[in-house]
């Protein structure tokens, strides 16, 4: 699967995500002021089949139905929390399902 981390996940996640092609926020080299749903939108369009953020309010900022990519949302962005929940993180993508257009 292809994996797109938001600006907001730490960069340690991807080391539970092997089995996977991940790519940060920063490496797309995307402009820092996308709104979330322009970043669905090029997540989408650039082929992402899942993207992990820490922003819980996206479930209720965005509407979600009709998006082709699927969310992990954290529970946090603060890496001592995180590391911590390293088999529900992996278990979360992998678990993820988008839907083909």
């Amino acid at each position: 699967m292809r994996i797109l981390f938001d600006k907001n996940v730490p960069v340690g996640v991807r080391s539970f995500l092997t089995n996977h092609d991940v790519y940060t926020f920063a490496e797309m080299q995307w402009p820092d002021q996308l709104q979330n749903g322009e970043l669905l939108a090029m997540a989408e369009q650039a082929g992402f089949d899942v993207m992990v953020t820490s922003d819980q309010n996206i479930l209720y900022q965005q509407n979600l139905a009709g998006r082709k990519i699927a969310l992990v949302v954290l529970g946090s962005n603060i890496w001592p929390v995180v590391r911590q929940h390293s088999a529900a993180i992996a278990g979360g993508v992998n678990g993820a399902t988008h839907r083909k257009a």
